[in-house]
């Protein structure tokens, strides 16, 4: 049964935002149809691709928001891809530690998005990369756990309530698509951008997960989006930097990666990403990414899977397809693949000119556009934005963030926390309070931290329950000297708590502990074998780092950063919440999927 609290949260949202209609109504229909027959080939080509913009302050007295107004206006595109922010930082080398990502506001957000829909002579279809909630790039809106760390809680209910949080609070700031959930099967530990963001390695798993999010985003009146379509997870290449080539052969596309798709389309996904990899398997042409390969959308997802809803590529300014391709032919050939929308173009005046140019010169039928402008319409229509396209400002307090959404997340992410070894067992720590406790937060790099600063609630919460605890950090950065000091001190210490934060985030180039780190972490492991101190350690974020530290005596896994992950490690680490999580992925040459302790 869920616990009483969620019970009354959900009770509470059940009316909030009206889920999706299947189909039409009369009105609806109509719409559509006299909509169609008014546009003109300049309307049709606009409504095929989708800019993008940040979501702090913008005036409509500046250069930046005129510059949108414009192309929402000229162009007549069809929607607005919604980031969060961004900080101007000096690019220099050895000392630079900053972070130019910054979380968006959510008035704001609302406020940008209802004066673009007020420039726009149709309705914009509006989209975002809201993986785990709205929060995830929206300040005080509802942080939910990456999808392995909801896979790894096991929870069906639990995932169709975050799913529909996150679309009553996405559709209260004017955001009507979400790019999610992620179908990829995560079944290659050095892949460096899928990695948490997917449910895990068991394909049947994810698919059952995949859907339980779209039947939650339905209920909460959003689309649903599966990714990254045929499937990103086999990957040690990040197509933010490159393009990755998976060399399986169709039978096991078949049984691996295409079943979580199957599983999605089954339970009414309302759209598909397009994924930047190439598979020879199913495109053996020279450069065919997936995004701009005929053979794969149009003929094994239209055709084949019967897949009638719409299609994104996954994000043209990715260096997998913009530095091979000019922004106009990239377009071009990704209307002619089969896509119905471009997004995120480096240029969306060149994609737009491109796309006529071509239909012009007979190279893309117009019955094609025809059919995707349709499809863009029916789904517009479909969200009642035929009846109103702005948000009320005053919903967004309201209907973004607060305690009732905090405890769904809660729930989900202390369920989520996975213990996979305690040889000495010492988990929970049970040390008096007066005890001193040795806290080394061990970081992959210093840079880019600056939404997620490690540790800003694991060590107050620590120190919370252990006043005496002594915190040190350490990345690839540290001194010779800062990390000998900490051997040499650490059997001072009544007991040791290290946290270890390794990123595998796009366009990073990197998911590994400094050498000199895991080093050290092996040495205390082994000095501390044949004493009483406990020694526990926490992976937040890339699950697959333990395989590299195998002698740890006690190993948790979050799959997650912020504070919301922090949180709940502490609970579990103190012994005030059980301990259930199963992994959703192998660590190869230590524990298969779907092993956990249990506390």
């Amino acid at each position: 049964m869920l616990p009483a609290f969620l019970v009354v949260a959900m009770a509470a949202l059940s009316t909030a935002q009206a889920p999706l209609p299947d189909s039409l109504d009369k009105v609806a229909a109509k719409w559509v149809e006299d909509t169609f027959r008014k546009m003109t080939l300049d309307d049709k080509v606009g409504q095929l691709v989708v800019t993008s913009a940040n979501t702090t302050y913008l005036a409509n007295d500046s250069d930046a928001y005129e510059a949108l107004a414009k192309k929402v206006r000229d162009l007549r595109l069809g929607g607005v891809h919604v980031f969060g922010g961004s900080e101007a930082v000096p690019n220099v080398l050895l000392g630079n530690a900053y972070g130019a990502v910054i979380l968006g506001q959510p008035l704001e957000a609302a406020s940008l998005l209802n004066r673009l829909q007020n420039e726009a002579a149709l309705p914009l279809l509006n989209t975002g990369d809201f993986e785990a909630g709205l929060g995830f790039r929206i300040a005080g809106a509802t942080v939910f756990p990456r999808q392995m760390a909801v896979a790894a809680a096991g929870d069906e209910r639990l995932a169709f309530e975050a799913a529909r949080i996150t679309a009553i609070e996405s559709r209260a700031i004017g955001v009507h698509v979400n790019f999610s959930p992620i179908a990829d099967v995560n079944n290659n530990p050095r892949n460096p951008v899928i990695n948490t963001r997917s449910f895990g390695e068991v394909p049947d798993a994810v698919g059952r997960l995949a859907a339980a999010y779209i039947r939650g985003y339905r209920a909460g009146g959003m689309l649903s989006t599966l990714k990254h379509f045929p499937g990103h997870g086999d990957t040690d290449v990040d197509s933010h930097l490159g393009l990755p080539i998976i060399h399986q052969p169709r039978e096991r596309l078949e049984a691996v990666e295409r079943v979580p798709f199957r599983q999605g389309v089954a339970a009414g996904a309302d759209a598909m990403m397009i994924a930047h990899i190439e598979l020879p398997a199913l495109d053996s042409a020279e450069f065919s990414p997936a995004t701009l390969s005929k053979p794969i959308i149009t003929g094994l997802l239209r055709g084949e899977m019967k897949f009638a809803g719409l299609i994104y590529t996954d994000s043209m300014g990715m260096d997998a397809v913009s530095k091979r391709l000019s922004p106009a032919d990239a377009a071009v050939r990704a209307i002619q693949a089969g896509n119905d929308i471009v997004l995120h173009s480096p240029d969306d005046a060149a994609a737009v000119a491109g796309i006529k140019a071509a239909v012009e010169k007979g190279e893309i039928p117009l019955a094609q556009i025809d059919a995707s402008v349709r499809r863009v319409l029916t789904q517009k229509a479909r969200l009642g934005l035929n009846r109103m396209k702005t948000v009320p400002l005053d919903d967004v307090a309201a209907k973004v963030g607060g305690r009732k959404n905090a405890e769904v997340a809660q729930a989900l992410s202390q369920k989520s926390i996975t213990l996979i070894k305690d040889e000495r067992n010492q988990v929970p720590l049970r040390v008096p309070r007066e005890s001193s406790v040795l806290y080394l937060s061990m970081l992959d790099y210093q840079s880019g931290w600056r939404i997620a600063a490690p540790s800003r609630t694991f060590l107050p919460e620590l120190r919370r329950r252990w006043p005496g605890v002594t915190a040190i950090e350490l990345s690839d950065r540290s001194t010779t000297e800062e990390v000998e000091l900490v051997r040499a001190s650490a059997l001072r210490y009544d007991a040791i708590v290290v946290s270890v934060f390794v990123r595998a985030s796009s366009a990073s180039g990197r998911m590994d502990l400094a050498p000199v780190l895991v080093k050290l972490l092996q040495d205390i492991a082994r000095s501390t074998q044949s004493t009483p101190k406990p020694m526990i350690t926490v992976f937040f974020g890339n699950p697959y780092v333990p395989m590299g530290l195998p002698t740890l005596p006690a190993v948790m896994l979050t799959y997650d950063f912020y504070d919301l992950a922090e949180g709940s490690a502490v609970r579990a680490l103190a012994g005030e919440a059980p301990i259930t999580g199963r992994l959703p992925i192998a660590l190869p040459g230590m524990f298969e999927a779907n092993w956990g302790l249990v506390r």
